[in-house]
């Protein structure tokens, strides 16, 4: 099971993992100084990491042929989760034992990519205990998890929270069915309390169909959304411009090269901002990237173990 941060415990665990993080020689936040980086033009390419498998440093093994830029701009941590604590009926954010330990472990797991100029972002999922994004019963319950989520990025410096409304079993343990106030709650309360950071959406859920409440509407407040449906092109539903949209979405190893090329170059002639990947593993992917650096960037990439 994973191990949670519970609300009634959070600021006691937080205080102790940001004293674990700077025995480990990292900094409560991505102060280390980041290594001047080769201008690259063209979209933000993304790389989703699942961290039970592969390690995120693998998003910092590839670089551009022509000039030596980053092939990757944003790497996601996939994934903590949204858990739900049945005596307190509050959800809360949880960690299994391998998001933990990239935590534990930034200076070593998560700076490294940073003084590369890439940028480290915490997704968070369900866990079919019927907490979500989409059933926080009030202002204030919404409110207390976005600052679990706020202070976890303080704590181990990351650069974000990615949304990933998939899981959530909603009304298990007695919960809600998702309604139209908790997300906008949500995202409104995270941006006020992290307002220079990250935070994307993977566009799927009952949470994504809910983006306005009362008269606010959270679309803008988004850095990237993108479509969750590998191996096809989806323009994401969001009032957002097309630099912070990825309607192409590829699971590298597995979409075919052709696949990816067409999406990316339809990417480009198309006139959006982002491309996303999933599932980068410790393997040479140098032929699978380079299917979509060439379209991208105008460029193969290499892969440096």
């Amino acid at each position: 099971m994973p191990t949670p941060v519970r609300s009634r415990v959070r600021a006691a665990a937080l205080a102790l993992s940001a004293v674990a993080v700077l025995a480990s020689g990292a900094t409560a936040t991505t102060g280390a100084a980041a290594a001047p980086v080769p201008a690259k033009q063209g979209p933000t390419s993304v790389a989703y990491v699942e961290v039970n498998n592969n390690s995120v440093l693998n998003v910092g093994k590839y670089t551009l042929a022509g000039g030596g830029g980053n092939v990757f701009d944003v790497a996601v941590i996939f994934a903590a989760n949204i858990n739900y604590d049945t005596g307190a009926k509050a959800a809360y954010l949880s960690f299994n034992e391998n998001v933990q330990r990239v935590l534990d472990n930034a200076a070593t797991e998560i700076r490294p990519l940073q003084q590369k100029g890439i940028k480290v972002v915490l997704s968070v999922l369900g866990n079919h205990q019927g907490a979500g994004f989409a059933n926080f019963p009030n202002q204030q319950a919404a409110s207390a998890f976005a600052e679990q989520l706020s202070d976890t990025v303080a704590t181990y410096g990351l650069d974000g929270i990615d949304f990933d409304d998939e899981y959530a079993g909603y009304g298990n343990n007695g919960t809600g069915q998702p309604n139209d106030s908790s997300f906008v709650h949500l995202v409104t309360a995270l941006r006020a309390d992290m307002p220079d950071k990250i935070i994307s959406l993977y566009n799927i859920g009952p949470s994504a169909s809910r983006l306005s409440y009362g008269g606010v509407d959270v679309s803008s407040t988004f850095d990237y959304a993108w479509n969750p449906y590998y191996g096809t092109w989806q323009v994401p539903g969001l009032a957002l411009p097309k630099s912070k949209l990825s309607p192409a979405a590829v699971e590298i190893g597995r979409t075919p090269q052709s696949t990816v090329a067409d999406l990316a170059r339809r990417t480009v002639s198309d006139g959006y901002g982002v491309y996303l990947t999933y599932n980068l593993d410790g393997s040479d992917r140098s032929a699978d990237v380079s299917a979509f650096t060439r379209q991208l960037y105008g460029s193969d990439a290499v892969y440096t173990p």
